[in-house]
């Protein structure tokens, strides 16, 4: 049944525990759209069984013009503004040519703290006012440093983009540095940069940034130093401001439901007085003959449950004429799970617990990072199979439908950023900034085409060799790996020697949705969307763990994870590979009360989309080798979830909450329940999940009556809908879990609410909106006045049984009392005083402008329909949700407030050092 976290639990869970590996490597935001032009941002995707693998055949897929105005203001500022009116949005980004790179040594981490400085205040605005002016109008804003630009970002309703233009500018230009905020704000910084190393990936990146690129303002973290940051006055700041913030060195992107003209003279009127103080002089592109003192490795032991490995071989800028050859290599080798390395040393010899690899080029220089993570006692063999791997690789080895599939995939992967408006905005803004803008698309598609193995061949020769590598390994306390011991048989398999460098067709669909009731407890939604070439599926059954008990906890995750892994006509490579040529996703989910199949592909791959959907309900192969696999896997999942903080918490919190149901199960398992399993216990249960009832719905660019043939032949229910058994609540109310010598607690504070369809639900998401965000009451509180920790946020969990809405802050330890006074005191004053007008207004305006936002994908859309029609709930009941809390009254809010949020009744949960 529909479980709501309105996206904002899992995007807590990545902010907190996970790392983008691709720009923002160390940023205060929640969540960003933005991405460098040249790394390898790989798509994983899936096919109609028996049809041809995708080749040189198949028509390349054009890209749609950018319609875009390009204008060079007197001053050099550069304006792109693209007219796209498929939603009543607008995305607006102010880019500056200034970043951690530009950085001095004694400057490291100062474009990061100024990013944080921004929404202190400005000269017309107080302390939060930037962010909340935009959420006051339902607009989302954010901003994010990376090495070679700083990024301001607002998303806001297209009416009232001059707002979020204006508050932009203000940020970037009129910021006051208060010296109190910014004393507060540094140990807010201090407090990032210790959770940041309590996270194996992030800290893992921070450790080879440093070896594989020494002596460059590279292998400086984009949040600073302890020493550095702590360092920092009002004036250098100002300084740094003055210096990097010239109007020739920045690009304001405005897309959306927009005019031109209206925008131009605005941006003209707003920039347009701005003036230079300095040259701007391009900076060079660093020489990687300095890179040439491997191969090294630096083991460093903690508090880990897994080995976590790195390998970096430096490689030149995103603007060199071999960066899409490189992408391509990257792709190849471990971009996606038909790559080499995936194929070699996680299915085949499962050596790893996951593997990849990327390229990673910034402005001047850059890398092919390799991650991977696995047992101890296997990084000997795996790092001698991987170092034959390296030496031997030759682009002649590669097969001619492999190199299509790469090149596909990666073309895939720039489209399917432009499906929403804040995704075109980054596109198109970070090619005009860097690669030329339209021309520079076009130069890069062409030269993605064109990429063959003479070119593959060059930058293996070029960037692929010993000398350039380097790794670090991040090892649990009591493992035994020789540092020197792996040099040297790097040295011994991979000798260092003197290698010569050589140098879609749209269709008519119906204009509204459509609900199809098949009979049988079967259901057809159809959402037109013709923008793209894409079409999004998601079939939803009633079941997944409520079909399970108490000792079979982890056997749906087991079952959605082994469903896609073959067919009776393709084993699980030729899956794989099959999806890749096709630049197509399939994949397969369980929930509590829900088992989810779900599908994105290109219209043109319909055909062979439709019939491995198909194939994967009736026909699942669930073969031996794949269930041992996933049962690896998970297990795998299980330790390195309990290796993060925010993992641990969640993995625990359903078990910690309810008693005797299935919303108390651990949906990953336990080690032992995984060891019990076998193929005939998945097909058990398979047998069991694919006779509920079910609804699949569609968004995109289909032919319906291809969708009407696919809906009829797929399994007709056996059982009706059951009667779900209310959960209990459990009788203990605290709960402590504890990772040794971690820097950060993190603290919950949870309460029981309503479930979905409730009378009171429209208050309690406008209420949980006035609370999170940026100007939110926990963050202004908790963070802003009292400096209790970086990160302060609310989010809710709902079903169509149940609610609750959680209070979340990451603090110092000895804050812990503090922080949870500080939500006690947020919900004292609820109870007692009316919220003033504007947070009201805020959070209704906030909640209309994260719905359209929230929905601009096919497949959000695609899922939320399936979801809401699977539990019974009519398909605009969020919406109207929000029509609902747009007529509250703070009456109203603080009677929802009194009702649930009782501190007495809450549950406590920590994870602390």
């Amino acid at each position: 049944m529909f479980q709501r976290f309105s996206g904002f639990l899992f995007g807590i869970i990545v902010m907190i525990t996970m790392i983008s590996m691709y720009i923002f490597i160390d940023k205060p935001t929640e969540k960003t759209n933005e991405k460098t032009l040249s790394t390898t941002s790989p798509h994983m995707s899936a096919p109609e069984s028996g049809a041809k693998p995708a080749g040189a055949d198949i028509p390349a897929m054009d890209p749609p013009p950018w319609g875009a105005s390009v204008t060079h203001l007197p001053n050099g500022l550069t304006v792109l503004i693209q007219e796209d009116d498929r939603f009543p949005l607008a995305s607006i980004r102010l880019y500056v040519h200034a970043g951690s790179a530009y950085e001095t040594p004694a400057q490291a981490g100062i474009s990061h703290l100024l990013e944080h400085m921004v929404f202190k205040g400005t000269d017309k605005r107080p302390k939060g006012g930037a962010a909340g002016d935009i959420e006051a109008i339902g607009g989302y804003i954010n901003a994010a440093t990376s090495f070679d630009y700083t990024v301001y970002l607002a998303d806001v309703p297209a009416a009232h983009w001059k707002t979020g233009m204006d508050v932009l500018k203000d940020m970037a230009f009129n910021a006051t540095i208060d010296p109190e905020e910014l004393e507060s704000e540094k140990k807010v910084v201090l407090s990032e940069l210790e959770r940041g190393e309590d996270n194996p990936g992030q800290l893992l990146f921070k450790r080879i940034s440093a070896r594989s690129l020494p002596n460059t303002p590279y292998a400086r973290p984009i949040i600073g130093y302890r020493e550095t940051v702590s360092g920092f006055s009002r004036q250098d700041i100002k300084d740094y401001i003055s210096t990097y913030y010239q109007p020739q060195s920045m690009l304001l992107v405005v897309n959306g439901k927009v005019d031109k003209a209206e925008v131009l003279r605005e941006a003209k009127e707003q920039f347009g007085s701005l003036v230079n103080t300095r040259e701007s002089i391009p900076p060079a592109a660093i020489d990687l003959a300095q890179f040439t003192d491997g191969p090294s490795v630096t083991v460093e032991h903690g508090k880990w449950n897994k080995a976590y490995m790195s390998v970096a071989l430096p490689i030149h800028g995103f603007n060199d004429s071999r960066a899409t050859a490189l992408e391509v290599l990257a792709q190849l080798l471990g971009g996606d799970r038909t790559s080499t390395l995936y194929k070699t040393f996680k299915y085949e010899r499962q050596l790893v617990d996951d593997i990849s690899l990327g390229a990673y080029a910034f402005e001047r220089v850059g890398f092919l990072y390799l991650s991977a993570s696995l047992d101890a006692d296997k990084v000997d063999t795996f790092w001698q199979e991987l170092m034959k791997t390296l030496a031997t690789v030759n682009a002649g080895d590669f097969t001619e439908e492999e190199l299509q599939r790469a090149r596909l995939n990666l073309e895939d992967s720039m489209y399917r950023t432009k499906e929403t408006l804040p995704g075109l905005a980054s596109k198109v803004g970070m090619f005009q900034f860097f690669s030329g803008g339209e021309q520079g698309e076009a130069n890069y598609i062409q030269t993605l085409r064109q990429t063959g193995r003479e070119q593959l061949q060059d930058v293996i020769n070029t960037y692929v060799r010993p000398e350039r590598l380097h790794s670090v390994i991040l090892l649990p306390e009591k493992a035994e790996v020789n540092a020197t011991a792996l040099e040297k048989s790097t040295r011994s398999i991979w000798p260092v020697n003197a290698v010569a460098v050589k140098k879609a067709d749209s269709r008519q669909h119906p204009t509204g949705t459509e609900t199809i009731d098949l009979g049988k407890g079967r259901t057809l939604i159809l959402i037109p969307d013709n923008t793209l070439p894409y079409i999004s599926m998601d079939l939803i059954f009633q079941g997944g763990d409520s079909l399970s008990d108490a000792e079979h906890q982890g056997l749906a995750e087991l079952t959605a994870r082994t469903l896609t892994k073959g067919t009776a006509k393709l084993d699980a490579t030729a899956m794989e590979e099959f999806q890749s040529n096709r630049a197509s996703d399939i994949g397969a989910g369980s929930g509590r009360q829900t088992f989810t199949l779900r599908a994105k592909f290109p219209e043109r791959f319909s055909s062979d989309m439709l019939g491995l959907f198909r194939d994967v309900l009736t026909e699942p192969a669930f073969a031996p080798e794949e269930v041992e696999r996933e049962i690896q896997n998970m297990k795998a999942a299980i330790k390195s979830r309990e290796d993060q903080p925010l993992g641990l918490a969640f993995r625990h919190m359903f078990p910690f909450l309810f008693k005797n149901h299935s919303y108390g199960f651990y949906q990953l398992g336990s080690e032992e329940s995984l060891g019990t399993f076998t193929p005939d216990s998945i097909k058990t249960f398979w047998k069991q999940q694919v006779v509920r009832p079910w609804t699949l719905a569609v968004c995109g660019n289909y032919d319906r009556d291809a969708m009407l043939r696919l809906a009829s032949s797929l399994p007709a229910p056996e059982v009706e809908k059951a009667a779900a058994l209310q959960p209990e609540w459990g009788a203990e109310r605290e709960k402590t879990l504890t990772l040794k010598d971690r820097n950060q607690a993190h603290l919950l504070m949870i309460f029981k609410t309503a479930p979905l369809g409730s009378e009171d639900g429209p208050a309690l998401d406008l209420l949980q909106t006035i609370l999170a965000g940026q100007s939110g009451l926990l963050f202004s509180d908790l963070r802003d006045k009292h400096g209790l920790g970086y990160t302060v946020t609310a989010f809710p969990w709902q079903s169509d049984l149940t609610g609750l809405l959680a209070f979340y802050i990451g603090t110092e330890p000895a804050k812990e009392q503090q922080a949870l006074d500080g939500f006690k005191r947020v919900i004292a004053d609820l109870h007692a005083n009316l919220l003033p007008e504007e947070q009201l207004n805020r959070g209704k305006n906030l909640l209309r402008g994260d719905y359209y936002r929230d929905h601009q994908s096919l497949s959000s859309r695609s899922s939320e329909a399936a979801s809401l029609s699977a539990s019974g709930y009519p398909l605009d009941m969020n919406k109207e949700a929000i029509e609902k809390a747009d007529k509250l009254t703070a009456a109203d809010l603080r009677n929802v407030a009194r009702k649930y949020l009782k501190p007495e009744s809450a549950y406590i949960m920590r994870v602390v050092p």
